[in-house]
Order: structure tokens, then C-alpha cells, then sequence
């Protein structure tokens, strides 16, 4: 027999893709009302909810009181809320609330330091072009260079 028409999982892979998506392979083995799958639904929804209140909060301040607050204060908002979504995200839909903390580490270090990789550079980089198009000094030797000729 081949191992095409074998019952190994590696010919799901290679022949008839659609046995892997009906249920074949689903870990509750195709019983929507066990409890198993009931718990699973009922993540699903809490994890809808929560993103949903997060959202419309994003969503009202934006277009309800973003004029009457200070700008500094709702950027902090929205960053906040977006990294509170991202990181829920990530824990939920990338399994990384399920990792053991060495692993999280490993992931969210490096990601910590990128951002402030990137931010350190865009602070440096704005610095050294404010420095040059307003040093006085600069402005100076340019009109002292013209009186002399």
C-alpha cells in the first residue's frame, strides 16, 4: 500500500487536504458539546468581549473626547491600550501565556529592546538635524564668511 493511501498523518499532507480540516484532526474529536468544547467557546467569547471593550474605549475617546483632553495624556491612552491589546493578543491567539517564563523572556526582551532601539535612534537622529539647522554658530560663520570677501 502507499503512502498515499495510508492513515498516517503525513498523508493528509500529501493527499486530500480536506480530511485535515474536518475534523480529522481536531483535539475535542468532532463533539461540540463536551465540556471541553464548551470551555473553548467560552474563552473564545471572553477573549471577543475583552477586546471589544478595549476597542470601543479606543474608539469613544477618539471620537468623543480627544479634543477636550490634553494630547499628551491621550496618546499615553491609546498607547497603553494598544500595547494592553497586542500583549493580550499575543498571550492568547499566539499561545504565549501558555510558555514557561524563561521562554517569554526570551521573547519579549529582545522585543523591549527594540522599541527602545528605535526610539533612542529617532531621539538622536531629531537632536543632531534640530542641532544643525538652528545652531546660531553655524549662522554666524556663514555671515562672517560674506563680510570678509
Amino acid at each position: 500500500m502507499s503512502a498515499h493511501h495510508s492513515d498516517s498523518i503525513q498523508s493528509l499532507y500529501e493527499g486530500d487536504q480536506s480530511k485535515l480540516y474536518s475534523g480529522v484532526m481536531a483535539h475535542h474529536h468532532g463533539d461540540i458539546n463536551s465540556a471541553e468544547s464548551k470551555a473553548q467557546i467560552k474563552k473564545i467569547w471572553k477573549v471577543f468581549w475583552i477586546l471589544l471593550v478595549i476597542t470601543v474605549a479606543e474608539v469613544v475617546v477618539g471620537m468623543f473626547f480627544s479634543h477636550a483632553i490634553a494630547k499628551g495624556l491621550v496618546n499615553f491612552f491609546f498607547l497603553a491600550l494598544t500595547i494592553l491589546k497586542a500583549g493580550y493578543i499575543v498571550s492568547i491567539f499566539m499561545h504565549l501565556g501558555d510558555e514557561v517564563r524563561a521562554f517569554i523572556s526570551t521573547v519579549l526582551i529582545p522585543l523591549v529592546l527594540f522599541v527602545w532601539f528605535i526610539i533612542a535612534f529617532l531621539a538622536d537622529g531629531f537632536f543632531w538635524l534640530r542641532m544643525n539647522n538652528s545652531s546660531p554658530a553655524r549662522g554666524d560663520k556663514v555671515e562672517a564668511v560674506q563680510h570678509h570677501k
